[in-house]
């Protein structure tokens, strides 16, 4: 199969530039990753959707794909511009616990929402508090031509680096409002690199440091990290397109000062030669900020009786640059297209005559093809999706192309949908008290009272299921099935 090139929009450039890897035959990928204060909710994971995509493309072309995501544990304010309390010591005095044992609670629940929507694991997990040494040696190389030293800690100078703040785009009132007002420092943009623990403090996470015992600043972590195990420059940097606006341009600048302080026209000069960034998932109800105390957590969703690749499938259906809106009926719709794929596919399975052979093989490479060009294409998720629904329902093909074919597609969807079953979507909520089992049961007793034309009978049952909260879909097109209320 002759491959399209890949062109993907570097939001540095604002325009689509074809991938050119810097070592040829690799692609080197880093992620912003989570601060593990919380729970991360389900517009927190869209952007490991969208990362982990973007991998599986990469890979599906052929790139050996090194991705690294971080885990912050130490360091992250409450307020992403730099200010406030830090959100981990924050939420250990709420809980009364170590430090340690929140990040660890929190990174465990972030892991179990990467594997419940089949994300692929990275090539490494960077956790910030393994680099402090690393971070210590990175501030002090920078420190003398680009930073100062105030009360509260290290201070970053923006004006020692040429074109700050091009990535964000906005250099306003309104974008440097949001940075914390400290006395003494130079630029208003100016940003911690190491945080003084201010006098009669002490911090469960703290170590020494040429400017006293203190913490790291949040946008240093992912310098030392991403140029650490990646190096300097690395292919592609992603993150949801909050962090465009001050953490990813505080990182440039860092970068810029530790390899040089040139000009953004080069883009290698960020540490990155391309830059992605996902859109926000919106909720219209409000609950999508943790800090407003409720948001909506992946867990809801499952507990609900939500398959979780249901919402991994919504998000595939939008493209990661556009708004996508959550609604239950919204996730509702991508529930049935799910479980029509994998019907599908079970058709497919019924109607297979044999092994993939040559013949096979050379129809699939056309219709790869097509799909190759959608992804190619920004990642074009929306429309590459049609590809492997005409591959799924097309009667002409052998069941066995349309499987390829699927499995092909698949291991960049990553839908498992080899794998997932009609019976794996049904939607049965946690707090259920009926099973399967019995279910099933009075269905049985139900059809055979259809059979024999007893409807009063069938109308009963069908009424007893209900007083339990089972709907029976009897107008189901994809077949007679039942889901919990």
């Amino acid at each position: 199969m002759s491959q399209t090139p890949l062109k993907l929009f570097n939001s540095l450039t604002r325009q689509l530039e074809e991938f050119q890897p810097i070592h040829p035959g690799e692609a080197r990928v880093y992620s912003c990753g989570p601060t593990v204060y919380n729970y991360p909710h389900i517009g927190n994971m869209r952007a490991y959707v969208f990362a982990d995509v973007l991998g599986r493309t990469l890979s599906f072309k052929g790139y050996k794909l090194t991705h690294v995501i971080n885990i912050t544990d130490v360091g992250h304010l409450t307020d992403d511009a730099d200010a406030g309390e830090d959100k981990m010591e924050k939420m250990a005095a709420a809980r009364a616990q170590s430090i340690w044992d929140i990040a660890r609670h929190y990174t465990e629940a972030y892991w179990a929402d990467v594997k419940a929507l089949n994300i692929r694991q990275p090539a490494k997990w960077t956790i910030a508090t393994d680099y402090i040494d690393e971070m210590i040696r990175f501030a002090a190389d920078i420190a003398d031509k680009h930073c100062y030293e105030l009360d509260s800690g290290l201070y970053f100078d923006v004006s020692t680096v040429a074109d700050y703040g091009r990535l964000a785009r906005a250099q306003t009132e309104e974008g440097e409002g949001r940075i914390e007002a400290v006395e003494g420092k130079r630029n208003a943009a100016d940003f911690a690199i190491w945080r003084k623990t201010p006098p009669g403090e002490t911090r469960q996470m703290e170590w020494d440091s040429p400017w006293g015992r203190g913490a790291p600043g949040w946008h240093l972590e992912c310098s030392v990290m991403s140029g650490a195990v990646l190096g300097f420059p690395f292919d592609i940097h992603t993150g949801g397109i909050d962090h465009r606006e001050i953490h990813h341009p505080n990182e440039i600048a860092q970068n810029q000062a530790h390899c040089c302080t040139n000009g953004l026209d080069v883009a290698a000069n960020s540490g990155a030669n391309i830059w992605m960034h996902n859109n926000f998932l919106v909720e219209r109800s409000g609950k999508m900020s943790k800090s407003a105390g409720e948001f909506l957590r992946l867990q809801l969703l499952i507990d609900k009786g939500y398959h979780p690749l249901a919402y991994r499938l919504m998000c595939l259906q939008a493209h990661y640059r556009s708004e996508l809106e959550f609604s239950w009926e919204g996730l509702g719709a991508a529930l049935v297209r799910l479980k029509r794929m994998v019907i599908g596919v079970q058709q497919l399975r019924n109607r297979t005559g044999g092994e993939v052979d040559a013949r096979i093989l050379m129809q699939a490479q056309f219709v790869l093809a097509a799909f190759d060009e959608r992804m190619s294409d920004d990642l074009n998720t929306p429309d590459a999706l049609i590809s492997l629904e005409q591959a799924i329902t097309s009667k002409k093909a052998p069941g066995s192309l349309g499987l390829y074919l699927v499995e092909e597609m698949d291991k960049v969807f990553g839908l498992n949908l080899l794998e997932l079953t009609r019976a794996d979507l049904r939607i049965r909520p946690k707090a259920a008290t009926i099973t399967e089992a019995e279910i099933e049961a009075v269905l049985a007793q139900r059809k055979q009272a259809r059979a024999d034309k007893d409807f009063a009978r069938s109308d009963r049952l069908r009424d007893e299921l209900a007083a339990q909260g089972v709907e029976v879909m009897d107008g189901d097109p994809l077949g007679w099935d039942w889901k919990l209320g």
